[in-house]
């Protein structure tokens, strides 16, 4: 399944680009926190003005403008509009140009958990789920199959309140969704998002197998399962003696496992639950009375940021 995923994933992304390239993007023509506008007032320089805004979304500093511009998720004709008729009291009919002129100090997206390369994005134009992902070099093996994507509250210009103002909100993702062409299973990516591919609950075999490993559960798995996902038995395995040591609250409990009477009777087989460690006994060994401590997934671990790439 995590082959289909990375193949479907990692297929040419031009019609992407083509895409983002030949229709204009609502949020992305709009002003943001960050964003540099410039003001041009035709036929003359004298009121020509060019900053960012202030933390209530206003034009930080256009003179002769009272009340405030606000350009917050506005578009630059909004803009021009609205400084027009307030220039109106002193000029005649003025006419003017207004155009963001540096968008390189938005938030960024990042992009984290499950991906081969977790990264942070710079958006200067459109982008959807599914290329964000391919950008990263797809999914890794421990992907549960599930997306969230976490939109801050007055990062971007959603609304997404009855009111018309936003609210932070979280979208949940399923891959086989997004594989299957599902629209709302690829939404547009916006400045600010915060997006986790989920990794899957672990369990743990180790002992007498031919690949002791941690494997990453997506659906029910038992005891027999697991152990051939490893591998199968080792030649000098002790099939009748097998341990699943769980921990249980504060305490860790034991439960032997007969892997020979389960092919007689496969009723017997165990579902396992996460981080259960299946510990497989060699012969002439002895019972582990105390579990290992699993090596933890090292991989995105490092505490540092992850690298930072434009997208235009």
């Amino acid at each position: 399944m995590l082959k289909a995923i990375r193949c479907s994933l990692a297929l040419p992304i031009l019609w992407l680009s083509i895409g983002a390239y030949g229709q204009a993007t609502q949020e992305q023509d709009r002003v943001h926190f960050g964003d540099i506008v410039d003001v041009d007032f035709v036929g003359g320089f004298e009121f020509d003005w060019r900053g960012g805004l202030t933390v209530d979304g206003n034009l930080d500093g256009l003179a002769e403008a009272d009340p405030p511009i606000h350009a917050l998720c506005r578009t630059e004709a909004e803009i021009a509009s609205d400084i027009q008729a307030a220039y109106s009291k002193i000029l005649r009919d003025p006419k003017v140009n207004v155009k963001i002129v540096d968008r390189s100090n938005r938030a960024v997206v990042r992009l984290y958990g499950a991906v081969r390369t977790p990264s942070r994005f710079k958006l200067m134009r459109a982008i959807h789920l599914r290329e964000l992902l391919v950008l990263s070099g797809g999914l890794t093996d421990d992907s549960s199959g599930d997306i969230s994507i976490f939109r801050p509250r007055e990062v971007g210009c959603e609304q997404t309140a009855a009111n018309g103002e936003t609210v932070s909100r979280t979208m949940k993702i399923q891959i086989s969704d997004l594989i299957a062409g599902k629209p709302d299973a690829d939404p547009e990516i916006l400045s600010g998002d915060v997006v986790t591919a989920e990794r899957a609950s672990a369990v743990y075999v180790i002992g007498a197998v031919n690949n002791p490993r941690p494997i990453y559960s997506r659906s029910e798995m038992t005891v027999s399962r697991a152990i051939a996902t490893a591998g199968g038995l080792a030649k000098e395995a002790d099939g009748r003696r097998i341990t699943i040591l769980r921990r249980d609250g504060g305490e860790t409990r034991s439960i032997d496992v007969d892997l020979l009477a389960l092919k007689t009777d496969p009723s017997k087989d165990a579902v396992l639950k996460p981080f259960d460690i299946i510990d497989v006994a060699s012969r002439g060994g002895g019972k582990r009375k105390l579990p290992p401590q699993p090596e933890q997934n090292s991989r995105n671990s490092t505490k540092t940021e992850p690298p930072l790439r434009i997208v235009d």
